[in-house]
């Protein structure tokens, strides 16, 4: 099937209110179409082999890399929201290579050690624009990849740039609309003026933006549990898990924890997948256009009420007894410490830093390129140049 054909094919099988990508707002610099593959397609590819893709291998999504292997990476939370998210565009009509896109992509700005990492680039970029992981993801794609020679960045389509932008979840200080924020039009050197307006963004985008809440809320208390910091006992009182317990137990007895675990695990995942696209398709009765969308007061994909009251307990549950643990508050310390002194340690001197940084002062500043290539390392990486530069005996 080639492009024009699958293009085609969307118009008979989507619904009404998704992005085809016929219809796309196109790319900063434009290129000849692909013979087989649609824009959303080849942005999805362009994610995927770009280099701050691959790093997500290695960067922190609760539990930094060195506590175990078996803990979730934030490139393992990038697939699992792509997973749950196609489900949920599939079973709304929605443009699923969109979807892809939009998921792969999402954090692909975070720095390593994850949200603390995150908190010491912003309070140390202050004076300059401060630092925000959405706006680092577009300014990955739009700038820092270098992988063409015709432009910089990988020239996605408006569509992924807008939802990695727009992305918002609750663990992301609630949903924000970029005109009610502090952010400046300019984040660096990156125009983002484009992307200051009311208009809600493609149900494709708010789709990812709930998966990556699903992902969270499960697979973080998956590896709470794994890493021993919760404890089956402590759950019993939050509702939504006796639920999936309920569910499990009716179907299966006497199951080793390891798998209980799993089928809960997967049960929870389910209840809410469900509850979110039935809720969903009830929203969408009578809109027929993407047009709409964008003009709506609301989100339009959203958890019935019923469920968003059930979910506050489990959230609450994870920020008290696993985001708090002072295990998981050490390492938080810890790695804040880290990437503080290699920003300090690297302002003071310059000179230590790669050539390729050196060089991106001049049109960046000596900050924002500081900054970028702090984000841009592995929690790996950032400790063995943590070890370089301070301790005596690690080779240079």
């Amino acid at each position: 099937m080639n492009r024009e054909e699958y293009q085609k094919l969307e118009e008979k099988t989507l619904a009404p209110y998704a992005v085809r990508s016929s219809q796309s707002k196109g790319r900063r610099y434009p290129e000849p179409e692909h013979e087989f593959r649609t824009c959303f397609q080849r942005d999805r590819d362009r994610i995927i082999h770009s280099t701050a893709f691959r790093r997500l291998e290695y960067k922190t999504q609760v539990f930094v890399i060195h506590e175990g292997d078996y803990y979730r990476t934030r490139l393992t939370h990038t697939l699992e929201v792509a997973q749950i998210a196609r489900s949920i565009a599939r079973a709304l009509g929605l443009n699923t290579d969109l979807v892809e896109a939009i998921a792969l992509g999402h954090d692909i700005g975070h720095t390593p050690f994850g949200h603390s990492g995150e908190e010491v680039l912003k309070e140390l970029l202050a004076d300059e624009g401060g630092f925000d992981h959405n706006l680092q993801g577009l300014r990955v794609v739009d700038y820092l990849e270098e992988r063409y020679p015709e432009f910089s960045g990988l020239n996605l389509t408006f569509e992924v740039r807008e939802g990695l932008i727009k992305h918002s979840t609750r663990y992301d200080f609630g949903y924000r609309s970029l005109t009610e924020s502090q952010l400046p039009p300019v984040y660096g050197n990156l125009d983002i003026s484009e992307f200051y307006n009311q208009e809600r963004p493609t149900l494709e985008a708010q789709v990812v933006d709930i998966a990556d809440e699903i992902a969270y809320d499960n697979h973080d208390l998956d590896d709470g549990l794994t890493s021993g910091l919760v404890s089956e006992g402590e759950l019993e009182k939050v509702c939504l898990w006796k639920e999936a317990e309920s569910v499990v137990r009716k179907k299966y007895t006497n199951l080793p924890f390891a798998i209980k675990k799993h089928q809960i695990i997967r049960t929870l995942i389910d209840i809410k997948v469900k509850d979110l696209i039935h809720t969903s398709l009830r929203n969408l009765r009578g809109v027929r256009s993407v047009e709409e969308v964008r003009r709506a007061s609301w989100r339009l994909i959203s958890f019935s009420r019923e469920m968003e009251e059930k979910r506050t307990p489990l959230r609450n549950f994870l920020l008290e007894r696993l985001y708090h643990h002072y295990r998981v508050i050490r390492m938080a310390e810890k790695a804040k410490r880290t990437v503080r002194e290699l920003f300090n340690v690297y302002l003071s001197q310059p000179t230590q830093l790669p050539s390729h940084i050196q060089k991106r002062m001049e049109k960046d500043g000596v900050k924002r390129a500081i900054c970028d290539y702090i984000a841009s390392m592995t929690d790996r990486y950032a400790q063995d140049e943590y070890k370089k530069l301070f301790d005596p005996l690690t080779r240079v």
